[in-house]
């Protein structure tokens, strides 16, 4: 079955010798010449990750637009944006804007986000639940009214002495960018949140780390998950049929250096663990090895059966000609023996 098989970096960056990402702008300008060199290996997303208040990809507008400037044809989305942190107005504002300059090419995964570097990091950017609200009621509130301002129907009530002339009605908030609305992907934790994001029209993106609901391995438990999700989408009328990706992390082994940084990783086993006081999570192995190896344990995966986008985790501090290596290994190597280009 033929997938959508992109990248996702966190983009992190330390002032280390050991790391090719030494700072920030670093992290920022890698970002986009490694998505340029996707698209000229015949990748088909570049993804990246949002987390605050640490050495990583942080506000992703900038980084989307100027990716979107220098390309044609790749997808250009994240994976994920914190919705706790979002005002909805202005991430309408920004998001039209990027995909406008990226000719519509934006796939915008958002969430409630995962454990933070900070205590409630986003009381700092001026966000408190309401009462009887947790962290995560507020994310999804928040996401709820950035799904609707991008329907682009008019809302605000024109000032009847503007500084310039206005159109007809309510007005929306601008540019909009027809058809955003349907690239919106949801980060569900949880098969309970995936069935949430089909009832509002998200598509699903489904990460190396999901809620422990069963004991299960990871696949199956996100092979279950999809399902609840499509089962769910079915019950409504969207208009459009939804988009699933899941993230993994494959290494081939088709090199010297290739085998210098990952010959013998110790992570081919799912972990099970608390990220936080009340969550227990699975977080999902790694692929890393030969081909032959990978293709034969990739094509059990019930997971990635069951979706149509694969995200692979790119370890961006190695820098951007290992990284586009890398991906020229997995088309080549994986994903053309498996079917999926």
């Amino acid at each position: 079955m033929s997938k959508k098989i992109g990248f996702l970096s966190f983009g992190h960056w330390t002032p280390s010798p050991h790391s090719r990402t030494q700072s920030g702008q670093d992290a920022l300008l890698q970002s986009i010449d490694l998505a340029v060199a996707a698209e000229e290996i015949g990748a088909d997303g570049a993804y990246f990750r949002v987390h605050h208040f640490a050495r990583q990809l942080a506000s992703p507008y900038p980084l989307l637009a100027a990716i979107g400037a220098r390309t044609e044809r790749i997808e250009i989305g994240t994976g994920v944006i914190d919705m706790r942190y979002e005002p909805p107005m202005r991430f309408a504002e920004d998001a039209g804007a990027a995909d406008l300059i990226a000719e519509g090419r934006l796939q915008l995964g958002i969430s409630r986000g995962s454990p933070e570097q900070v205590i409630e990091g986003y009381k700092y950017f001026g966000f408190h639940p309401a009462e009887g609200e947790t962290d995560a009621d507020m994310a999804r509130r928040h996401t709820q009214i950035a799904l609707k301002v991008l329907e682009g129907q008019g809302f605000a009530e024109p000032n009847p002495r503007p500084m310039f002339p206005n159109p007809p009605g309510l007005l929306r908030v601008e540019p909009h960018s027809e058809g955003l609305r349907q690239r919106i992907w949801w980060g569900a934790g949880s098969n309970a949140t995936a069935r949430w994001a089909a009832k509002l029209g998200m598509n699903l993106m489904s990460s190396t780390l999901k809620d422990d609901e069963s004991g299960e391995p990871l696949h199956i438990q996100q092979a279950k998950q999809i399902q609840a999700f499509r089962h769910e989408w079915a019950n409504h009328d969207h208009g459009f049929q939804p988009r699933v990706s899941v993230s993994r992390s494959i290494i081939p082994i088709v090199s010297d250096q290739d085998r210098a940084y990952f010959l013998g990783q110790r992570d081919s086993e799912d972990k099970f663990g608390m990220i936080d006081e009340k969550t227990r999570a699975v977080f999902g192995r790694s692929y890393t090895g030969e081909p032959d190896q990978l293709v034969e344990e990739l094509a059990a995966d019930t997971a990635i059966q069951e979706a149509d986008t694969i995200l692979v985790t790119v370890p961006n501090q190695l820098g951007v000609d290992y990284n586009a290596h890398l991906l020229e290994s997995i088309i080549t190597h994986v994903a053309t023996p498996l079917g999926w280009k």
